[in-house]
């Protein structure tokens, strides 16, 4: 018998769209002018994109060309950002052309909100960038809440409109409904997706979640007593994309360590999700029946 659900906690990066791809041919593309232009080793760069990134405990700083140390070192007189301006031009055509739902998602969100099901997005993606990928991919249109942490701080004497290439109104999300989770909290939370749950009117019994994640989403799902779903599809990333992200990434060396052995099948045996989505996020519907959420 299938098991009735009425509200969905969704994880946004990998398994709605394939952020590991996005971020790899955006970042990529950055990397590649700045080396070519700069004539600074790629090494190096990658090194300081990684202390920028770890100060700031984000892979997705808007500024970090500003701050890497060697070209503030070779242009001490300048801001970096303003002298190349061809990689961040770079980075948004790459991220712009790989922009795209997972195959699947659309479908089968428009599914579960035609019988009433209650979407909730929970990441750890910083609010502006998760309402940007939100906008972009038409999510807006599905997703009742967005759950995610609040932005980092600007650098100092510049205000949002200085980094805005289109109206405020282009950023604004017009159906889902933000709410900030507190300001470094990561997956695995048991105890704030159980109130996230709690604050949209579901309960423990009527809910499910899906993550990409066994560390994270998986833990923190069974942790909760909530179904857990594991979208298998998204877990493992090229090798080149997930050496480059080691490269740079905030994440701690625990963590790192951990993904790679939950990647390579050394670890995370006894993370058993109740439902797996091996290959498309659509398989999502032959395992639960829908109703309409009720808060």
């Amino acid at each position: 018998m299938k098991k009735c659900v009425s509200v969905a906690v969704l994880d946004l990066d990998n398994t709605l769209f394939d952020w590991f791809s996005i971020w790899f041919a955006s970042f990529g593309a950055m990397l590649d002018v700045l080396v070519d232009q700069s004539g600074i080793d790629r090494q190096q760069l990658t090194s300081d994109f990684h202390l920028v990134h770890q100060h700031h405990q984000t892979s997705e700083y808007a500024f970090s060309i500003s701050e890497l140390p060697s070209l503030r070192s070779k242009h001490p007189d300048a801001d970096p950002r303003d002298l190349y301006q061809d990689a961040i031009d770079a980075f948004r055509a790459a991220e712009s052309a790989n922009m795209r739902l997972n195959p699947g998602v659309a479908e089968t969100l428009r599914c579960l909100k035609r019988a009433g099901v209650l979407l909730v997005a929970y990441t750890e993606s910083l609010e502006f960038y998760a309402c940007y990928r939100l906008i972009k991919l038409g999510l807006d249109e599905q997703i009742d809440y967005l759950y995610s942490p609040p932005d980092h701080a600007l650098p100092a004497n510049m205000t949002p409109d200085q980094i805005r290439h289109y109206p405020p109104s282009h950023y604004v999300l017009r159906h889902t409904q933000r709410r900030n989770t507190p300001r470094g909290e990561l997956k695995p939370n048991p105890h704030l997706l159980k109130q996230i749950i709690e604050e949209v009117g579901g309960t423990i019994e009527s809910t499910f979640y899906v993550g990409d994640s066994k560390m994270k989403d998986i833990a923190m799902a069974n942790a909760a007593g909530v179904t857990s779903v594991w979208a298998k599809y998204g877990a493992s990333p090229p090798t080149q994309q997930y050496t480059l992200l080691q490269q740079v990434t905030h994440w701690s060396p625990e963590d790192v360590a951990r993904e790679e052995a939950i990647k390579n099948g050394t670890a995370g045996k006894d993370l058993i999700p109740s439902v797996t989505l091996r290959n498309t996020f659509d398989e999502l519907l032959a395992h639960f029946e829908f109703s309409r959420h009720s808060a």
